[in-house]
């Protein structure tokens, strides 16, 4: 197996994107994930393509911003958007997909667009899990993933751990199966009071990071059994992720950092893994 690591748009917004391209390879990553917005424009999406093939820069484009509460509106938009990346080469598509208050059903229809776009494409889309999604809780989703053939997701435990307020000890035959059609993971570490702790370099957060490694050590091992490549992209998040100081309103630690911290200690930790 290889393990890809994807360096996160979300933060860097400031940075042009080429100098963007330019500071993640010279980081060591493979290649970035970055949202695409239902807005983004024909120039704007020309312009990031041909300066990621410049720089020789992979990309997981994310679906995060189809809002509307209506559900006929929300598809059509949903589609829509699909449509608008279809012409752009990438890994996978990591999608924030549907509403929590959405029925089943109709989060299932977004689900099946999805699996037709792959079938049709050739292009993996993973559902990331993710709060005010679908997804939104452990129990949950395991409804969807043994109801839905073919459904992939993006782990980000960090969600989950945040809206079951516990580390989901309670709940291993939904983590199990989500460990199971895992795809692409989202290297945040969550505590149960919210989704992102403030610092997981320091020993305060040592357990949290140990119960999201000992998750990750479990994709891993599965996908080493399958031979097969694995995405992560450390994901820690700028405000209001990332808590700031009372005082000052200035970041409590440096986002870049963190998320470099984390592709590094995951590359050592994984690093007997490549066949």
């Amino acid at each position: 197996m290889s393990i890809q690591y994807y360096c996160p748009r979300w933060g860097s917004e400031s940075l042009s994107w080429g100098t963007f391209f330019e500071n993640v390879m010279a980081a060591g990553y493979d290649g970035v994930e970055c949202g695409i917005a239902v807005t983004a424009s024909e120039k704007e999406l020309e312009e990031i393509w041909n300066l990621s093939a410049k720089h020789n820069v992979k990309i997981i484009i994310q679906h995060y911003d189809t809002y509307v509460a209506e559900f006929s509106k929300h598809f059509d938009q949903y589609c829509a958007w699909l449509e608008k990346v279809k012409p752009y080469p990438c890994v996978k598509i990591n999608s924030q997909t549907g509403k929590d208050f959405f029925s089943f059903e109709q989060n299932q229809a977004l689900i099946e667009e999805t699996l037709r776009f792959t079938e049709n494409e050739g292009v993996p889309v993973v559902h990331e899990t993710h709060r005010n999604k679908f997804s939104f809780a452990a129990h949950i989703t395991k409804t969807y993933l043994e109801k839905i053939p073919g459904l992939k997701i993006t782990l980000d435990a960090s969600h989950w751990v945040c809206v079951a307020e516990s580390f989901l000890e309670d709940q291993p035959q939904a983590v199990n199966l989500a460990i199971e059609k895992t795809e692409h993971i989202h290297a945040r570490v969550g505590y149960i009071e919210g989704p992102q702790v403030p610092d997981p370099r320091i020993n305060e957060w040592e357990h949290a990071l140990n119960m999201h490694l000992n998750w990750w050590d479990k994709v891993v091992e599965r996908k080493k059994k399958e031979n097969a490549i694995l995405t992560i992209a450390p994901e820690f998040g700028p405000f209001p992720y990332m808590v700031p100081l009372p005082s000052t309103g200035q970041p409590i630690t440096n986002q870049w950092e963190v998320n470099l911290f984390m592709m590094n200690l995951l590359k050592k930790r994984y690093s007997n893994t490549s066949l």
